[in-house]
């Protein structure tokens, strides 16, 4: 009976080092990164959500279209382009503050939201100027500013994983270009110069917010390359 209660005894204590090794081996891959870096891609996948600031965000998406058309049918649509322009921009600040308030930021809405920013305004001011409205530089710089971007963009999150979202100063760009082209909506045939004019705050605004979206860019490629 001594023989065998030593016996499984041993038994006992060699599974107890067993598993404190298995555990310490869990342990060690764990601090090495390897198992909390795949349980952040998954639960950071970007893959729609369906809850209100992305419905929003879609809606907004949509609504692009139906805008262009009503301006390029100014001004006899003037009232009802106005309407829809605030709309959608409305909804912009509308699903950012639902996320916030109510813990709904999903990382769809992060990725997408800004991206339909881009459309929004490129649209809109492509529209603006092929029915005279304002000059050839603004849709220039925008168009120029978004393709650029957007190529950046896909390159850091195709190549790295990383994904650069925006931030308070393209809220504030966007928030310029808003400003900005409900001016342009409202501007007399005598004051027509505005038009040249209108535009520098938001396009100035506009250049920081992409001269610090290239440094968080620059910093993204060498802490992923680091990493790696």
């Amino acid at each position: 009976m001594s023989a065998s209660n030593e016996s499984q005894s041993d038994q006992s204590v060699v599974s107890e080092a067993d598993s404190i090794a298995l555990n310490g081996k869990a342990d060690v891959r764990g601090s090495s990164g390897i198992i909390g870096e795949e349980q952040a891609d998954s639960g950071k996948r970007v893959r729609f959500v369906f809850n209100v600031p992305n419905i929003l965000t879609m809606i907004r998406l949509l609504a692009v279209v139906p805008l262009a058309i009503l301006i390029s049918q100014w001004p006899a649509k003037r009232f009802v382009t106005v309407i829809l322009f605030v709309v959608i921009w409305v909804t912009d600040f509308l699903d950012g503050f639902i996320a916030r308030r109510f813990n709904m930021m999903t990382e769809f809405g992060k990725l997408f939201d800004p991206f339909v920013d881009k459309v929004f305004q490129v649209v809109t001011i492509v529209m603006l100027f092929y029915i005279g409205l304002v000059p050839l530089w603004v849709p220039l710089f925008y168009v120029l500013r978004e393709t650029a971007m957007l190529f950046a963009s896909s390159m850091l999150l195709a190549k790295h994983h990383v994904v650069v979202y925006s931030d308070c100063l393209g809220k504030i760009s966007t928030f310029l270009f808003v400003v900005a082209v409900s001016i342009v909506y409202f501007i007399q045939t005598d004051k027509a110069w505005l038009r040249e004019v209108i535009f520098i705050v938001p396009v100035l605004s506009s250049l920081v917010a992409t001269i610090h979206y290239g440094i968080t860019y620059v910093r993204s490629i060498r802490k992923a390359d680091s990493s790696d």
